[in-house]
């Protein structure tokens, strides 16, 4: 699993035509890599987008940055994952 942060001037103006066509942007581009990177999610945060995808390697992900077009400023490797139920806690 990775991370990818995209530093995306304006991203904050984009609307929601514009994150669907980038969207299927991305997907589209996937579906030509084939099933050894897989897109989850995203977080938009202001001018930045905090990606989230499976893949074998970090040079897939960097593939996939470049044949769609879109900067991929940070790719760090997911290393642990922790949440609520980490804990142990109830709430």
């Amino acid at each position: 699993m990775y991370v990818i942060e995209r530093e995306i001037p304006n991203l904050d103006t984009w609307s929601a035509t514009d994150l669907k066509t980038a969207s299927k942007t991305s997907c589209s581009v996937l579906k030509e890599m084939g099933p050894k990177i897989t897109w989850l999610h995203s977080y938009v945060t202001g001018n930045k987008m905090y990606c989230v995808y499976l893949a074998e390697s970090k040079e897939l992900v960097q593939e996939h940055a470049e044949k769609g077009g879109f900067p991929a400023n940070t790719i760090a490797k997911v290393v642990t994952v922790i949440d609520h139920s980490s804990s142990g806690e109830t709430y």
